[in-house]
């Protein structure tokens, strides 16, 4: 963490890449009067090697404004709000908040939605710009333009895109059929946008208001949140956790990962998802370290994390209103799917039974046992499992509903556009190549070690 520490330092001075951000209003200037700059925190929720946070700090020390960070937390009642979820989520924003607190920035905890908090929370601070950063899916894309409609005309309102490495709007102006067009359009600018971070410093303008003191166990104790999806254990929230994993995968991982990384039962995976999705580490960061080893399992990663992960991303983003329907397919695959709707069945479970890996095959229950019980699946497995949902429910519409339920319920990554585009990928033949399950790796012994509990 010093090494870290003291090259973010020397890169205080690196100009930002100004293709990282968007204005969303037409107003690009602060307007006098101005009490303060606020970034409002959605889908990455850490404090250094943020590029959204790094640009609001840059926008308020030009202005010589206090900095504030925002969190708006909505709670809806449903199976999906489940407890293991949110304590992630909400352990890692108390990190947050604490390393805020020694850096002089002010963070608050808002309840509610952001279109119904933030325009107040703003014009009551008198807050004179908002800088946010990116998720495609329509929920927040959706807040957005609550926030937008509901701010004065002359506020500036900045997206950043600090999650993908080469921003989603950069790496491509449309929705890409697969990852063999996508690839060269990434790699071609990656070095312009895989660079250092600089400090997000100490800063020197303190707020005259401090912010309402949060009471986290209260927010964690939501009578909406379903306490029956617990804590994993494997799993520890925070910054401080993410960048510990990651540095086991260096020092332990990533030398199998490109022999061994589609075997279910080999520890060669990196296992960071759930950090990246909540945000709490930075993709670019990982990227940093991994390529600094020199392994041969550099390539395959950076494949992995880079290109597949920001082509989920793309698809999301440019397939906005189906990105979780049948209608969201390839003509070709809505054909086959409706082809074969009316097969006959050997099995047809329903989702309780598939929730409770009540199957006829071992792997497959195993493969589910696995997720409700850690929160994560072996992305190899991951197809397999949707695959089989299919075979085994009514209509591929179930088929598609049920493992979008069951991974956004039980997984630590879910709702997010990976899951999204695994399953479309599994199920719809999105992105779709080749693939099989025996001949890759021991399933007795898989089937051994997730033999379903009582669920």
């Amino acid at each position: 963490m010093q090494t870290l520490l003291q090259q973010r330092t020397a890169k205080k001075e690196m100009k930002f890449n100004k293709k990282r951000l968007r204005f969303l209003t037409d107003d690009q200037k602060i307007k006098p009067g101005a009490e303060g700059v606020l970034y409002w925190m959605n889908r990455d929720q850490r404090v250094q090697d943020n590029w959204a946070l790094i640009h609001a700090q840059r926008l308020a020390l030009k202005e010589n404004l206090p900095l504030h960070i925002c969190f708006c937390l909505f709670v809806q009642k449903s199976k999906l709000s489940t407890y293991r979820h949110f304590s992630f989520l909400l352990k890692g924003l108390e990190e947050v908040s604490q390393e805020c607190k020694t850096l002089g920035i002010e963070f608050h905890l808002l309840h509610g939605l952001p279109g119904d908090v933030l325009p107040s929370f703003m014009s009551d601070r008198s807050l004179g710009a908002v800088v946010t950063d990116f998720l495609p899916l329509r929920e927040p894309l959706q807040w957005l333009e609550d926030v937008k409609r509901k701010l004065p005309k002359d506020t500036p309102f900045i997206q950043v895109d600090a999650h993908n490495i080469v921003p989603c709007w950069e790496a491509s102006p449309k929705q890409e059929y697969a990852a063999r067009t996508i690839r060269g359009k990434i790699n071609n600018i990656l070095t312009d946008f895989l660079t250092d971070f600089p400090l997000v410093e100490k800063h020197p303008y303190t707020a005259t208001r401090t912010a309402k003191q949060v009471d986290w166990a209260k927010a964690l104790a939501s009578p909406h949140l379903d306490k029956s999806v617990g804590e994993t254990e494997w799993a520890k929230p925070g910054t401080k956790a993410g960048m510990a994993m990651l540095e086991s995968f260096i020092d332990v991982r990533l030398k199998l990962f490109a022999t061994q990384r589609n075997d279910p039962n080999a520890a060669a995976l990196s296992q960071l998802s759930p950090w990246i999705r909540f945000g709490q580490i930075s993709a670019q960061r990982v990227a940093l370290q991994v390529k600094k080893t020199g392994s041969q399992s550099v390539a395959p990663f950076i494949e992995e994390l880079v290109v597949r992960r920001e082509l989920t991303d793309n698809f999301c983003y440019y397939n906005n209103k189906k990105y979780d329907s049948l209608e969201g397919a390839y003509e070709w695959a809505q054909k086959t799917l409706k082809d074969h709707a009316k097969d006959k069945r050997a099995y047809v479970y329903t989702r309780e039974q598939l929730e409770k890996a009540k199957t006829h095959d071992h792997l497959w229950n195993g493969a589910q046992f696995q997720m409700v019980s850690e929160g994560k699946m072996h992305g190899f497995l991951r197809m397999y499992w949707a695959k089989k949902i299919l075979e085994w429910t009514n209509s591929p519409e179930e088929a598609l509903s049920i493992a979008l339920y069951l991974n956004d319920r039980y997984s630590l990554d879910g709702q997010d556009p990976n899951g999204f585009v695994g399953c479309m990928w599994s199920i719809c033949g999105i992105h779709d190549r080749g693939w099989g399950c025996q001949r890759k790796f021991d399933v007795a012994h898989f089937e051994k070690k997730y033999r379903p509990k009582d669920l």
